[in-house]
């Protein structure tokens, strides 16, 4: 069972999400800030990390960055998941070192695929 690492500080998408991915099978970790998410990658070993960009403490681009430094966590695949979706959002998460990029409110069937294109 993969399992993945979300990073989400608001609780009704984190609950929501959690619950949808559960139910496909994947063992769901839960990081409610940025640090939180780094700490949990470094002593989880997610197969994958869901990383909001707009997170407490330490926002989604500088964990992001922060865990592709690290020796344990640079090979964890991210996708960035934002509500912005404004021009050059995309870019700025993948030059942070995101894998790939998708808006919120989340499309499940589209996450999805992402995720399973990531874990192979």
């Amino acid at each position: 069972m993969p399992k993945i690492l979300l990073v989400e500080d608001n609780e009704l998408n984190r609950d929501m999400l959690s619950r949808r991915l559960a139910r496909k099978g994947f063992e769901v970790v839960i990081a409610v800030d940025g640090q939180e998410g780094v700490d949990l990658a470094r002593s989880e070993s997610p197969d994958l990390i869901l990383m909001d960009m707009s997170l407490p403490v330490k926002d989604g681009w500088t964990a992001t960055t922060e865990l592709k430094n690290g020796d344990g966590t640079r090979n964890i695949p991210v996708i960035a998941l934002t509500a912005h979706a404004m021009r050059g959002d995309r870019e700025k998460a993948l030059e942070s070192g995101c894998d790939d990029y998708d808006t919120k409110p989340v499309d499940l069937k589209r996450l999805l695929g992402k995720i399973e294109a990531l874990l192979g």
